[in-house]
């Protein structure tokens, strides 16, 4: 690739639109609409009976399905009494930045009884991606999933499945999240974990007062037949072990982009991630049913929801299968680094002739981040004391600063060249000072605060080191970048070693994402090329940690064509005021 992404429409989203708007078929595209009605409905899980925000009375959410190049159009009418925004997880919002939802960045929420219309285009993406809230920890139970099948004509890289079936992963909370979330940022303490795993919404028979009729997620499958899981892992705070008892998965998509299939039987997903996995149902089953089952990977030196949930794979031959005590799929321990890093290692681009690697060769700005927790003073202490420790508030942060939520929208300061008072245009491409990331945490671990931004020319090519930190105990940290997908060219443990470290990068067939982990004690680099104008913000998918202040955000400035410019914000945008 070289220096071409410098020529006038020969950057990678550049050159993608073009060969997807020569596409027969393509160009034109359908416009689909859908109405997203978001109201309190009355649901029971564990035997608890409480009222959830739910978008049309559906949890989870309804599901979308487009196809690659179509627009869509969706109408959000908040009926509740919380603010709102929603967030296409994924979709790559060429020049639609507006559209792309996080509360404070690209727009101001919805208030109760207010509306919003969404309006973007999908494009040079097929698979699966999702959408939720992004507000506070509304997402718990706001979201759902999003299907993007091929232009018609256009075949999948690998054999057609039977059927396809969406299967989101998520966390079921007893207490209102939101409650939760306050009254950890009250005490300056981590917020009490969730009390199961869910399986479309459906916590299963391993929990107390579940596993009967509507509790249980099943999944009836015919002797031969292939089946396609649209995997997403929707949970607030937990990466995720996934398997299938007495069955191999193949793995051919990730993040709305195909990869090069391999074969598995044990599955790690994060927060923000999405994969694609054939399942070949066995021709003579040796039982009726099989255990579909979930349980956390961390290495948190807090708690955790240290439960394994179930789903139920059962064969149409059958009879409904009874749902207790099914045989359970060997899953990883909770903090199995190991078995984590042998299957994140597999992942590469198709990086065919249809569906190339487009990696940039050539970096114009480097960046390293150094990623973790960290603390603040106790300030309003509750009983006398802040509960992290050392009598502290937790915190977290990238290259030690905190991300402090502005008033307003940052687009929209953007786009009126209005800063001052908003955001700060100084983050810094590297921390301040220095020290052995993954070794002993310095003394001070406290952070500082503010709404900094790293501004960058369009069509800048970014490489960035993210450096997890000891600091609070080292642990991985699923980083989603808005507005773009990225090539992971490198990953590794230890503190990254520029010298030694870049050649190894993988420069040839590296997976493409929008939202990747950070190893424990470990780094991971990617690469992307910021020829998309509008603010993205950059954060950890764990809510907590996003509540903390582990996020950051892109400004990137207009081309100097028309199709390279940000368009004016819609007039029913919400405002601040």
């Amino acid at each position: 690739m070289g220096g071409a992404h410098r020529l006038r429409c020969a950057s990678p989203a550049c050159l993608l639109l073009a060969f997807l708007l020569a596409m027969p078929g393509l160009a034109a595209g359908l416009t689909r609409r859908y109405t997203f009605n978001v109201t309190m409905a009355t649901v029971t899980r564990l035997c608890t009976t409480k009222s959830i925000p739910t978008v049309n009375g559906q949890f989870p959410g309804p599901k979308l399905t487009v196809r690659e190049g179509d627009r869509l159009v969706i109408a959000v009418h908040n009926h509740i009494a919380n603010n709102v925004t929603f967030h296409w997880h994924g979709v790559r919002q060429v020049r639609s930045a507006w559209a792309d939802g996080p509360a404070y960045i690209t727009q101001c929420p919805m208030r109760p009884g207010q509306s919003y219309v969404y309006r973007f285009r999908v494009v040079g993406q097929r698979g699966t991606l999702w959408w939720h809230a992004h507000f506070s920890w509304l997402r718990a139970t706001l979201y759902g999933p999003i299907v993007i099948l091929p232009p018609r004509g256009v075949a999948y890289p690998f054999p057609k499945p039977y059927r396809e079936v969406p299967l989101m992963l998520g966390e079921w909370f007893n207490a209102d999240p939101e409650a939760v979330i306050k009254q950890a940022l009250r005490t300056g303490g981590g917020p009490n974990v969730s009390d199961a795993y869910t399986f479309n919404g459906l916590p299963g028979p391993t929990y107390n007062c579940s596993g009967g009729a509507g509790s249980t997620f099943r999944l009836r499958v015919r002797p031969g037949k292939t089946y396609m899981l649209r995997l997403i892992n929707a949970a607030l705070n937990d990466e995720l072990f996934f398997a299938v008892a007495n069955h191999t998965l193949t793995v051919v998509q990730a993040d709305a982009s195909y990869v090069k299939p391999f074969a598995a039987t044990t599955l790690v997903i994060s927060p923000g991630q999405t994969m694609d996995v054939l399942l070949t149902a066995a021709t003579n089953p040796a039982s009726t049913a099989f255990a579909i089952a979930v349980a956390p990977y961390t290495n948190t030196v807090g708690t955790f929801d240290n439960t394994t949930a179930h789903a139920v794979l059962e064969y149409a031959t059958q009879s409904p299968a009874a749902v207790q005590n099914l045989p359970p799929p060997p899953l990883p321990r909770y903090n199995d680094t190991g078995a984590v890093t042998n299957f994140s290692s597999r992942f590469r681009s198709l990086a065919s002739a249809r569906y190339p690697a487009r990696v940039p060769l050539n970096v114009d700005r480097h960046f390293f981040f150094a990623v973790g927790l960290g603390a603040d003073p106790c300030k309003s202490p509750v009983n006398g004391t802040c509960q992290a420790p050392n009598n502290t508030r937790f915190a977290a942060s990238i290259n030690n600063v905190s991300f402090v939520m502005p008033k307003t929208s940052l687009l929209q300061a953007h786009y009126q060249r209005r800063y001052g008072g908003v955001l700060a245009a100084n983050f810094p491409a590297a921390p301040l000072r220095k020290f052995n990331y993954t070794g002993t945490p310095p003394n001070n671990t406290f952070v500082t605060h503010g709404t900094r931004v790293v501004p960058l020319s369009f069509n800048t090519t970014v490489e960035v080191v993210l450096q997890d930190t000891s600091i609070q105990g080292a642990e991985s940290h699923p980083l989603h970048l808005h507005g773009y997908d990225f090539h992971v060219v490198g990953t590794g443990f230890g503190n990254y070693d520029a010298a030694n470290d870049t050649a190894k990068y993988n420069l040839v067939d590296p997976v493409q994402r929008n939202t990747i982990s950070v190893p424990t004690a470990g780094w991971v680099a990617i690469r992307f090329v910021a020829d998309n104008p509008g603010v993205w913000i950059m954060h950890c998918h764990f809510d907590v940690h996003l509540s903390w202040g582990l996020s950051m955000a892109w400004l990137v400035n207009d081309g100097p064509l028309p199709n390279q410019k940000l368009p004016p914000p819609p007039s029913d945008i919400p405002s601040c005021s």
